[in-house]
Parts: structure tokens; C-alpha cells; sequence
């Protein structure tokens, strides 16, 4: 009746974590990759006025023409270059465009490559296609988190068809080269292999103003995928608005897919996006002070603890810390949330070789944030002297 890859999706360990107290007001929630602050005024307020102007119409498929233009602008100012409105679609959510990239460059018979540890939906949304999936590792350093691209080399068999990397990284906080970025589309123009880049936390960086893009090195015919939005960028996550990039030549197409996955997004949130891009600066600043601070106070609080391993992120706004001994994420994520009242994601859904790791969002009120820490490091410390799921060295 139903297909097989669709009966093998499983719930991520972020939700199936996260379901069991979401919305309880006992709990410390930094288990989703969003703040506690609402979207700010500026976007709020433009929303309301299309609203009251009556922008509650169908849209066109790839997005309103103001915006398509407002994006193209906004890639000019921060990476001068340019990018003409047939290869800008807006879909949906950001998430929406990475479905809908796995949907346009895998079948049953290929196989995709994974760069991890990884946000788990990229699997799922592999999976449906009915491809065969694996993972590249970062390799955790003193020096932060790397990727050996002559890792992403070695694993790419004769069927790979695309290989999905984000950065700046959901959840280690790494942020890829332009040498790297150079080296691997090189590679995979070479044997056309479409890169997935999932660039959402381009503007949550913290030595420099925005992440390297592919988009700065490559030409519009090569097999790239850009795939960006608003979520993280101007905390709008719950407005579900996120945009691609693509090769002029398949305009057409991403007009008709888009329209079968979501006919368009809603036009009075596309207004408050044209508006997020053009007065938003100030914004993105001010989000990138805030989350600074919270990295600064996670650094403090885990980064010298004697059953911690945490490398500064450079980018995002995620914690990975692993935990020494630790044999089951799940179970100590569900232990802290019923025992401490806080909520991380276990580290075993974000791709093999995790189950070590705990994710944190620091995107928080840093008195709230401060508490959490606490209560993390409490239930670590008594997890290792009671010998329960973590064990000292």
C-alpha cells in the first residue's frame, strides 16, 4: 500500500526527545536550533501590513518577483556577485528545498554522501528517494572541528550523484574553506556530482561577516545546489521561508516542483522576508552579539571540564560536547530531561559515531542558558558517580 522508504522513516532523536515535554514551561528548551526571542518588530509589523493590504493570494511558484530581486540583491552585497532571478526559487522552508533537491538529483539505483555529523532530516529526505546514503566524518581536533576532502574522495562510489554539505555546521559549529570548497567542486564538476550546499547559517559566524559560499567560485551551469533562508539569519524560524539556487536551465522545472510541493509560500510572509533583506543588518548584528555571548558562556561553563570534550565553534549557534564514557545519548538525554528539567538532542541522531555527543543550542537569554549549563554539568557528574550511562576515566 505504502511505499518501502517511506515505512522505514523513523522520528529523529531531536523530536522523539523533544515531544515527550515540548512546550512545558518547567523545561529549559535547547534542543531545536532556534532562540527564545521573537522575530523582531521590523519583520513582524511588515507581515501585518500585507496581511491588512490583502496579500492572501496564490504567488508565483518560484516566489514573488520582488523577492526573487530582494535575494539577488542581498547575494550581490555580501559576496558581489551576481545572480539573475531564473535561479532563485522560493519554495517553502529551507527544508522544503533540500527535499526538493534530493527529489532532483536522486533515484532508487544512486547513492548520495552525507558530510557529518549532520542535521538527521538530510537522511529522511535522502531515504524517500529511495537512494542508498553514507556519511563523510569530521574529524574533531584541538584545533576545531576539519573534513579530509580526500575523505569525500575515497567514499564516492560510480552511482553517487550528489553530496550534501552545511556549513557553517548544524551541530559542530565548523566552517568549510574556500580551498576545500575549490578542491571538492573541482572534483565533482569533474565527474558531475551536484553538491547540496545547505548555507542557512551563513551569517552566524564569528570571526568574519559571512561564511564562504560556493556560489563565489562557481559558474551558473555547474552542478551546484544552493540552499539558504531566513530562519536562522533574522529568528524566523516558524515562517517557514528559505530560498535555492540553481542552474538557469532548469527554471522551468523548479517552477512546476515547487508548485506539487507547496504551490507557493505565503505571499504575506514573502513581504516580510523583502523586508528582513533590505533593513536587516542590523538585525543579523545584533543576533550574532547575543549568540557570541552564549558561546562565550558554554566555553566557560563545559569547555575545561574534566568529562568534556568541546571544541569552539566557529560558526552556528551549536554545542557538540562529548561526553567521556558516555554509552547511550538517548538514555542521558532523556535522564536530564526528567531529572533536570533540561532539553539537549542525544548525539546518536546526528549521524554514526555520535552516540557520545550531546547537541546544545546556545542561542538563548544567557541567565537562562547559565542555569542549563549548570543542571547539564549536575547531571553529569552524578550520571559518572553513580556509573550511569557515563562512567570517569
Amino acid at each position: 500500500m505504502f511505499k518501502t522508504e517511506f515505512l522505514r522513516l523513523k522520528q529523529n532523536g531531536i523530536t522523539k526527545t523533544a515531544f515527550q515535554r515540548l512546550g512545558d514551561p518547567d523545561v529549559i528548551p535547547l534542543w531545536f536550533g532556534e532562540g527564545d526571542l521573537a522575530t523582531p518588530a521590523l519583520i513582524r509589523n511588515e507581515a501585518k501590513i500585507a496581511l491588512d493590504s490583502g496579500e492572501t493570494f496564490y504567488g508565483h511558484t518560484r516566489g514573488k518577483v520582488e523577492l526573487r530581486a530582494a535575494i539577488s540583491d542581498y547575494v550581490h552585497s555580501i559576496y558581489n556577485i551576481d545572480v539573475e532571478d531564473e535561479r532563485i526559487t522560493v519554495p517553502g522552508s529551507s527544508m522544503s528545498a533540500i527535499t526538493l533537491a534530493c527529489q532532483m538529483t536522486l533515484s532508487k539505483s544512486d547513492h548520495a554522501l552525507i558530510v557529518s555529523p549532520h542535521w538527521p532530516n538530510i537522511d529522511r529526505a535522502i531515504q524517500v528517494t529511495g537512494a542508498e546514503y553514507s556519511c563523510v566524518r569530521q574529524l574533531q581536533t584541538k584545533n576545531g572541528w576539519q573534513l579530509v576532502i580526500e575523505d569525500i574522495k575515497k567514499s564516492v562510489r560510480k552511482n553517487t550523484r550528489a553530496i550534501y554539505i552545511n556549513s557553517p555546521s548544524n551541530p559542530t559549529g565548523w566552517v568549510m574553506s574556500r580551498e576545500h570548497q575549490n578542491e571538492l567542486l573541482e572534483f565533482c564538476r569533474s565527474r558531475q556530482i551536484t553538491i547540496i550546499a545547505d548555507e542557512v547559517y551563513h551569517r552566524t559566524t564569528y570571526d568574519i561577516n559571512v561564511a564562504p559560499s560556493f556560489l563565489q567560485i562557481a559558474s551558473e551551469t555547474d552542478p551546484l545546489i544552493i540552499v539558504n533562508g531566513f530562519s536562522k539569519a533574522y529568528a524566523m524560524t516558524g515562517w517557514r521561508l528559505g530560498w535555492m539556487i540553481t542552474p538557469a536551465s532548469i527554471s522551468e522545472q523548479m517552477a512546476t516542483l515547487s508548485e506539487c510541493y507547496n504551490t507557493s509560500a505565503p505571499t504575506f510572509i514573502q513581504s516580510a522576508g523583502i523586508k528582513a533583506l533590505a533593513e536587516g543588518e542590523n538585525i543579523i548584528s545584533q543576533l550574532r552579539e547575543n549568540y557570541a555571548i552564549g558561546r562565550d558562556i558554554v566555553m566557560e561553563k563545559l569547555g575545561n571540564h574534566p568529562l568534556i570534550q568541546l571544541t569552539t565553534p566557529t560558526g552556528a549557534f551549536y554545542a557538540f560536547p562529548k561526553i567521556i564514557g558516555l554509552s547511550s545519548s538517548e538514555e542521558f538525554a532523556n535522564s536530564l530531561l526528567r531529572k533536570e528539567n533540561v532539553g539537549v538532542a542525544p548525539g546518536y541522531t546526528f549521524g554514526p559515531g555520535n552516540d557520545e555527543y550531546i547537541r546544545l543550542c546556545f542561542a538563548q537569554s544567557h541567565a537562562r542558558l547559565k542555569e542549563a549549563l549548570d543542571r547539564i554539568i549536575n547531571h553529569i557528574e552524578y550520571c559518572a558517580a553513580q556509573e550511569l550511562h557515563i562512567v570517569k576515566n
